[in-house]
């Protein structure tokens, strides 16, 4: 599904047509423009190729150094992508999904998860570096547009996405647009309080959903990483993710939660089952009653399926049917 959005000022008033000129990538040859897609993630960094169909041509990935310098960080990033390119590939634009929060356009960004960068000017070096146009989203946003482009969302034009991992991020269409808010930070549904009385968040508040049911969060909480948590924990985790889902629902009258990341692909059924079992029990009204949460659909290329469209959103380009 094409999601409308605002065009980029300057832009041109039509999407760029396809160049036609072929590529070589993991996949064998294309035809196709390619974005370079950016995912900059509190446990890996990846870069990667994808073009205007969502295939992923190329990728490369490190561990984050997120408690390096902010220089040591960019280093490491401007490495993939001079790996990614080493071939001589030429995108015609760079698509950025990270954490948040940032100012708009991911002028300055400040992942909760990444302590190198406070403040970091992300979009500008970025640009500078690739000399593309470059779009930086928050990357749980990317994600709901990767889902509503080919994955778990595609043809339904309300919906919210998540990403349940190392942190709790998500992001929210309406109406066939995503939405951005005041500082492009709209969505944050890691942030929703769903224990009044439960852990102090790393945002400074206490009981969000990013300071139970994260990653992070179990491995603190549990003193076990979340892969070796028990069915306790993980009907526990699946239940309040569906308290921030109906939510949700009820608020914006959504009826469609498509959730990805390791945390909740790696509990699998029975924490969907408990998620879905919470939104029975807390959307209520005539109309969230019947919202239903399915798994994303992107697995692995799901970041990168994102960050791309986040780039085509900026160019303008139609990324779907």
């Amino acid at each position: 599904m094409l999601l409308s959005t605002t065009r980029a000022q300057g832009l041109p008033a039509r999407p760029l047509r396809l160049r036609g000129r072929e590529r070589f990538g993991t996949v064998g040859p294309v035809t196709s423009d390619l974005a370079l897609a950016v995912d900059i993630g509190g446990t890996k960094l990846e870069v990667g190729l994808v073009d205007t169909d969502g295939r992923v041509q190329r990728r490369a990935r490190v561990a984050t150094p997120a408690r390096e310098g902010a220089e040591d960080m960019f280093g490491a990033l401007a490495g993939l992508v001079a790996e990614v390119l080493a071939d001589g590939a030429d995108p015609v634009v760079c698509g950025v999904g990270t954490g948040g929060p940032m100012t708009r356009g991911g002028a300055a960004v400040t992942p909760i998860n990444i302590p190198a960068w406070r403040g970091f000017p992300l979009h500008g070096r970025l640009a500078e570096l690739t000399e593309v146009p470059t779009f930086v989203d928050n990357d749980a946003k990317a994600l709901a547009l990767g889902e509503g482009w080919i994955g778990a969302a595609r043809g339904w034009r309300d919906y919210v996405a998540m990403v349940v991992s190392t942190g709790v991020g998500g992001g929210i269409v309406l109406d066939g647009c995503l939405l951005d808010g005041a500082d492009g930070n709209a969505g944050h549904i890691g942030h929703l309080i769903v224990e009044p009385d439960g852990h102090r968040c790393g945002c400074g508040a206490v009981g969000c959903l990013e300071a139970e049911a994260s990653g992070t969060a179990i491995a603190a909480i549990t003193g076990r990483p979340a892969s070796e948590a028990g069915p306790d924990v993980v009907v526990r985790t699946g239940t309040l993710v569906g308290r921030a889902v109906a939510s949700v629902a009820n608020l914006l009258d959504l009826r469609l939660a498509v959730v990805a990341g390791s945390v909740a692909l790696g509990f699998g059924d029975p924490f969907f089952a408990a998620a879905q079992s919470e939104i029975d029990r807390s959307a209520r009204l005539d109309f969230s009653t019947g919202t239903v949460i399915r798994p994303g659909l992107l697995g692995a290329d799901g970041p990168l399926v994102g960050a791309a469209a986040v780039g085509w959103r900026g160019l303008g380009v139609p990324v779907g049917p």
